[in-house]
């Protein structure tokens, strides 16, 4: 179902299946061709035109998360970030569980659409701060008007966040700034090139491949096809 906008940019209601648990009803951007800043809030980020919608797209990868992490049993004291998160399944599975998710995404619509999505799903109140990696995100981020993260976590999770030769560094280092000395880390790769890149940064800040989970599933892909990735589970400590 198309949602008319008078915001500059159009959206839709779609159903996610997420096996063993409940559907989420997500609002998501109705397709790649939104684009909306008026303020120029996005441009100061680093974001350009092309990358704006893509926070607000479903994307495989977030599901394969989100179905992992409902598998998880929920550790009260467990501190879990998810980045770049874009509508944020994994997060919205793991807070209708119980577990303590922060969400954290560069775009400036990301926490408004988890926000609306949440409330949609009755899932209680989530906790979302600005997550940039590369440059000086925390900069760019006060001068948006946007809270960076600070804390530090026991469990950080991201989704297909390996699109370019500058993110196999720049994510690790991120990663290593908000992880916990002993910490683990789960990441979906959709098989895009530069894992191996990824792992031997990740590695130079103290994590161990610890864990690769082949994933392909049939009918599961961006277009109906099948979908093939990893997910990769690092440790340190």
């Amino acid at each position: 179902m198309t949602i008319p906008s008078s915001r500059g940019y159009e959206t839709r209601m779609q159903r996610v299946a997420i096996p063993g648990g409940e559907d989420l009803l997500i609002r998501s951007l109705l397709d790649r061709q939104q684009y909306y800043d008026p303020t120029g809030a996005a441009g100061r980020l680093g974001i350009c035109s092309a990358s704006w919608p893509l926070f607000g797209l479903l994307w495989p990868s977030s599901i394969q998360m989100a179905r992992r992490l409902l598998r998880r049993p929920v550790r009260p004291e467990e501190r879990i970030l998810e980045i770049g998160c874009g509508l944020a399944l994994p997060t919205l599975v793991g807070r209708r569980r119980g577990a303590r998710v922060t969400a954290s995404d560069r775009h400036p619509l990301a926490r408004s659409f988890l926000e609306t999505n949440a409330s949609i799903n009755k899932v209680s109140i989530i906790k979302y701060r600005h997550g940039q990696w590369g440059g000086d995100g925390a900069a760019r981020a006060r001068d948006a008007g946007a809270e960076p993260l600070s804390a530090r976590y026991d469990l950080i999770l991201g989704s297909d966040l390996l699109y370019d030769r500058n993110a196999p560094r720049e994510l690790a280092d991120f990663i290593d700034d908000h992880a916990e000395s002993e910490a683990e880390v789960w990441i979906i790769d959709p098989n895009r090139g530069h894992r191996p890149a990824f792992v031997r940064h990740m590695e130079g800040v103290g994590f161990e491949l610890a864990e690769q989970e082949h994933i392909e599933e049939a009918g599961a892909g961006p277009d109906g096809g099948a979908y093939k990735g990893r997910l990769l589970k690092f440790r340190r400590g």
